[in-house]
């Protein structure tokens, strides 16, 4: 009797817990931004290093520019798929000045040798970093754990004010996205 109701109480956890994160389509800042008139979020100023060219940068070093980040995993088909409409997106919209495009690595156990492997292989031309845990911490504490959760495909928009704004969760059209970044890239 008693291996049955453990049985059915880990079931109804383990149900509960994946309701919990499926059942938000958003992350509770989309509709405004989530640090304005706050203090720079310290990951901004935590370094990273891109993948692809080695380079080291900062977040407020890209200021005054549209950021679009994408938090992610190799192991992730969603996040293949996601970064397939990225790079439309990257096509649609053309060289600019005013955009730079980061997929953050948040998998603990993924490496940067291996993330530049990803990238080659699947020809992204975008800045590709491993999220140190200290960047993690500082993203999860700061907006919410469902940004960490790759799957969900969490993307956040920094506008040129360095104001950040939280994307819907899922999958999102190559066409949805083009048409939200010209919203913050028109913007003076």
């Amino acid at each position: 009797m008693m291996k049955k109701r453990t049985y059915g109480f880990i079931v109804v956890l383990a149900l509960t817990l994946v309701v919990a994160a499926c059942g938000s389509s958003s992350p509770a800042t989309t509709s405004a931004s989530v640090n304005e008139g706050a203090q720079v979020p310290a990951w901004f100023e935590m370094p990273m290093t891109d993948v692809r060219s080695g380079e080291e940068f900062t977040i407020s070093d890209l200021s005054g520019k549209v950021i679009l980040v994408e938090t992610m995993a190799m192991w992730c088909p969603t996040c293949l798929k996601q970064e397939g409409e990225v790079k439309k997106v990257q096509d649609l919209l053309g060289e600019r000045d005013d955009f730079v495009n980061i997929a953050l690595d948040v998998d603990p156990k993924e490496n940067a040798e291996a993330l530049r492997s990803y990238v080659d292989e699947n020809g992204f031309d975008w800045i590709f970093g491993v999220a140190s845990p200290e960047i993690v911490r500082d993203l999860g504490n700061r907006y919410s754990a469902q940004l960490l959760n790759p799957p969900l495909v969490p993307m956040l928009i920094i506008d040129k004010n360095g104001d950040v704004y939280g994307l819907p969760y899922g999958l999102k059209s190559a066409e949805a996205l083009h048409k939200t970044l010209l919203s913050y890239l028109d913007q003076s």
